[in-house]
């Protein structure tokens, strides 16, 4: 009878106990809320001598949306997230990763996440929704890219294949922003991930720049509704860091050669609901310029941080409901305190607006070319209740345009009008990462 050696065993059970049983603190740097390697790479399972690292997180909760009653509990600007009364599974997110050693010397790795429940759902829809094959995306396939480093200056780093926006100052994280829930500009102005090529260069500790060329945005396979390609993505980023390392501004650039694939919002089942042929994506250009960034003060011992996040940007869909170019504009601030080791408070509040339909997918809002002005704000309560576990409970208002559905919460039917709300929402999230 064949024997399994001990020390296998002994790793095995080791793997078993991490996966069952370790959680760390899900907490991003003070300066980081765009950083969702700190929720899933400080805690791991070392798979050495390779130095692959398996980390992840389980992110669940419940909500309840206080706007209309069951399935009509219908928020605009909000797609994707939860209905009256729901526990969710936001998340299983499964990281394997290589990660390049700080060393300024030719090296190779790569990076692989994944996300499972229902934020893969969102996120998956989000990313293929017009295309025709969706390859990568039987689960969401966040990131998947091999990533080298090449020894010239102060090391010049490359990933080739499927990584994050550089757009915005939250990310597909839950638990890496202060708050549960998503912004208006996280939902509706910004796309998700790109498939190409992404270039970065730290000049100096002051200045760090990134580069990119890849698929149309929010696209792995070039491929989208009536076989059309997605087009061109370029995109550009310049990072600003004060002295000190308590403050940076970052100016982010994307240029699109077709519109994103969720150029009408998040993409709706029936897009012919919408005003969009049944069959057509809207293709054309889209740019769009973010600036954003964050301090921490140190007369506040690091205790408190201030950020914001901005957008202005152009879609020129050739099908769209209004015809021509779509503007849209907006800006979130946002204020953190960390009262104590275990406890802290988070506000956000948002603003996001456009000029017609075509990016929002809303023919019922104010003027009859459908321009909007949305509204929010969230006040969210982290509860620290060891160095390896999250609790956090929040409250959100949302107001503005047409942003409580249309007649019996409807929004699918173009011409029946909305209320401008307010819609309340509370909700409680439990973070655990190994």
């Amino acid at each position: 009878m064949c024997k399994i050696p001990r020390r296998c065993t002994i790793l095995k059970a080791c793997f078993f106990v991490c996966l069952m049983t370790t959680v760390v603190r899900a907490e991003p740097d003070a300066l980081s809320a765009t950083a969702p390697e700190k929720i899933a790479g400080d805690h791991f399972v070392d798979t050495e001598p390779s130095g692959v690292k398996l980390s992840g997180y389980v992110d669940a909760g419940y909500s309840y949306n206080f706007t209309g009653s069951g399935n009509q509990s219908v928020v605009n600007g909000r797609v994707g997230e939860p209905a009256r009364g729901d526990f969710n599974l936001y998340a299983l997110k499964l990281v394997l990763e290589k990660a390049l050693t700080p060393e300024n010397k030719a090296q190779a790795g790569f990076r692989v996440d994944a996300f499972i429940g229902e934020d893969a759902n969102y996120l998956n829809l989000r990313s293929y929704a017009n295309n025709v094959d969706a390859d990568s995306n039987a689960l969401y396939l966040e990131q998947a890219f091999a990533q080298f480093r090449v020894p010239v200056g102060n090391g010049w780093d490359w990933k080739v294949g499927k990584y994050v926006s550089i757009l915005g100052y939250e990310v597909n994280e839950r638990p890496a922003n202060m708050n549960i829930s998503y912004s208006l500009l996280f939902i509706n102005a910004y796309s998700i991930d790109y498939t190409g090529v992404l270039t970065s260069y730290r000049w100096n500790e002051f200045l760090d720049a990134k580069l990119g060329v890849g698929n149309g945005a929010d696209s792995d396979n070039n491929t989208t509704i009536g076989g059309n390609g997605d087009g061109v993505t370029v995109l550009a980023a310049l990072n600003l860091t004060a002295p000190g390392g308590n403050a940076n501004w970052t100016h982010n650039f994307t240029y699109e050669t077709s519109t994103a694939n969720d150029s009408a919002g998040f993409p709706p089942a029936n897009l012919s609901s919408y005003g969009f042929a049944a069959a057509t994506n809207p293709n054309g250009p889209a740019y769009i310029y973010n600036s954003l960034g964050n301090w921490a003060p140190h007369f506040a011992d690091d205790k408190l941080l201030f950020a914001f996040d901005t957008c202005l940007g152009a879609y020129c869909p050739a099908n769209g409901p209004a015809g021509g170019a779509t503007t849209i504009w907006g800006s979130s601030v946002y204020a953190k305190y960390q009262w104590n080791d275990w406890f802290y408070l988070a506000n956000r509040g948002t603003y996001f607006g456009s000029d017609n339909q075509n990016k929002t997918g809303i023919t019922t809002a104010g003027g009859a070319d459908g321009s909007i002005s949305w509204w929010s704000y969230t006040l969210t309560a982290g509860f620290q209740l060891s160095d390896q576990l999250l609790i956090r409970a929040e409250y959100r208002l949302d107001w503005g345009t047409n942003m409580v559905g249309g007649s019996a919460g409807n929004v699918s039917s173009p011409g029946i009008p909305g209320s401008g709300g307010p819609a309340h929402e509370a909700g409680a999230e439990f973070v655990v990462t190994f």
